[in-house]
């Protein structure tokens, strides 16, 4: 298991009811974590549409998390 802190941002706010939180996760990979999340605060936003930072850096699906990251989530916006 490892700890992380995850950002929400907007929608993702707005459903985990909080602006961040601390997770404890057995997940390897910020897709992993994002579907943890997804079945713990319910979300309609399909992953590919929206964005993951690591620890302040735009980043892949697939990377990976480790103990002490800090995960910021973004989902889908519109630009005008």
């Amino acid at each position: 298991m490892k700890t992380v802190v995850v950002e929400y941002f907007a929608l993702f706010r707005d459903r985990a009811g909080r602006a961040e939180e601390t997770v404890e996760t057995s997940s390897a990979s910020a897709a992993e974590l994002f579907g943890e999340l997804v079945h713990r605060h319910g979300t309609d936003d399909p992953r590919g549409h929206c964005k993951v930072a690591i620890n302040g850096a735009m980043a892949q699906w697939d990377d990976p998390i480790a103990d002490g990251d800090r995960v910021l989530l973004f989902p889908p916006v519109a630009g005008g």
